[in-house]
């Protein structure tokens, strides 16, 4: 098949204070390396993790229907020079799964408990899985560097095609990236981003990136184009535009177009945040979004409150992570209202307004986070362009905990408990749960 999909870009901090907090599971730190004489970085993690899910009350918590369960390890080797300005990493990774999920079908109107874990379309029993998960080139001169190859992609200049950090390993992608800094306080980057290993519980099918717009058929991409610019001029204020153009990967002639912005500010232990944008593709109703986020920090304490709007059928998600076994669903959404399970059924990221109220807490040598969310308005539930598995408002409490038990020893535990308003069911409430520990080298 044709390469593929996206775009995306350069690390950046842009994180608010009182912003992105526990509740939303935290990016997981890089890996600790060792240098060597010979200039090469090597680094690794061994990682543990399990998740369960009640389906709204039909089955029991950790038992086989209901349960994932992984163990994985991850070797990493970095040489940022090793002749005239070029560099090199490779990263392998290899996952033993436990689970008798396999195949496991996206929910309906008339049979919504179906849903269970949209993040693992390769759930299958005792799968051993490895790959080579990055392989890339670097090049730098003057101000300018080039990435080339199979490397992680930051949510923070990418929002539609990043890797993300809350499953066992993130997921890559094959990309090219040049990145420029010769504008006073301004970054400049272009992508051109290809297949991504987007299943994640399965490391060795690198494929097209892709996504199921409104009622239309699974929409996949060829080669994506990324042009993004971040300015830092005016202290405190990070300014922040992306713009795409992803042909379909069926027909080049045709294909979509994403326009995004986001401004944050930061002013003492306060900070507010505005987003939105723009989708638009051929031959579907184009989409615009917005978002708002104010957060503060008060001692040990964070909090904020967050609100978004997704006007039309297109979601406002990671591209990057469409599942092909379970063609309804992507993973997590650029959206300041993204919780840890709130994208199923796009729920707050397609045709729907949500609110988000979340606080954290550092206590008991971690952090505590709890919060809740809500759709106010679903609107692809009400005209039926999509399948809903949580109805038609559901609520969403996350509490999550995070604590580093040694220097490169993290824990991490989430429970998850949804109510969703659906009057054909006689159980309402889905209780979820996800545990990990990484053990970083």
């Amino acid at each position: 098949m044709k390469q593929i999909v996206l775009f995306s870009v350069v690390a950046s901090t842009m994180i608010m204070a009182g912003g992105d907090i526990a509740p939303v599971e935290p990016v997981v730190e890089a890996p600790v390396v060792q240098e060597t004489t010979s200039g090469w970085e090597l680094g690794g993690q061994l990682v543990a993790f399990t998740m369960s899910v009640d389906k709204f009350g039909t089955e029991d918590l950790f038992s086989a229907n209901t349960t994932y369960a992984a163990i994985g390890a991850q070797l990493s080797a970095v040489n940022k020079n090793i002749f005239a300005g070029f560099g090199a990493g490779v990263e392998v990774s290899a996952i033993q799964q436990d689970s008798t999920l396999t195949n496991i079908p996206d929910a309906t109107p008339t049979n919504p408990n179906n849903f269970a874990f949209p993040f693992f379309g390769g759930g299958d029993a005792q799968v051993k899985s490895a790959d080579i998960t990055q392989a890339y080139l670097t090049y730098g001169f003057g101000n300018t560097s080039i990435k080339v190859g199979r490397q992680t992609l930051p949510m923070s200049l990418s929002p539609f095609a990043f890797s993300e950090g809350w499953q066992m390993f993130k997921n890559t992608m094959e990309a090219a990236l040049v990145v420029n800094t010769d504008l006073p306080d301004t970054t400049l980057v272009y992508a051109a981003v290809g297949k991504t290993n987007s299943s994640i519980g399965r490391l060795d099918n690198f494929e097209d990136m892709g996504t199921r717009w409104g009622t239309a058929s699974t929409v996949r991409f060829d080669t994506v184009h990324m042009l993004t610019a971040q300015n830092k001029s005016i202290d405190g204020l990070t300014l922040t535009g992306t713009y795409y153009y992803a042909p379909f990967a069926h027909d080049t002639s045709l294909g979509a177009n994403i326009i995004w912005g986001d401004a944050k500010f930061n002013i003492s232990d306060y900070s507010i945040a505005l987003q939105g944008g723009q989708l638009t593709a051929d031959g579907l109703e184009d989409t615009t979004a917005f978002g708002a986020k104010v957060g503060a920090k008060f001692g040990i304490f964070d909090a904020s409150v967050a609100y978004s709007s997704a006007n039309g059928p297109l979601r406002i998600t990671n591209l990057a992570t469409f599942q092909s076994q379970l063609p309804n669903v992507n993973i997590k959404s650029p959206l300041y209202t993204q919780m840890v399970l709130n994208n199923i059924g796009v729920h707050h990221a397609q045709d729907a307004d949500y609110i988000k109220v979340a606080a954290s807490a550092k206590a008991l040598g971690g952090v505590f986070g709890v919060a809740y969310g809500q759709t106010l308005d679903n609107r692809n539930v009400e005209d039926g362009t999509t399948i809903n598995a949580y109805g038609e408002n559901p609520v969403e409490v996350d509490v999550t905990y995070k604590t580093q038990i040694t220097e490169n020893t993290t824990l991490f535990a989430a429970y998850v408990y949804v109510d969703r308003d659906d009057t054909a069911n006689v159980e309402d409430a889905n209780n979820f749960l996800r545990f990990w520990a990484r053990y970083n080298f």
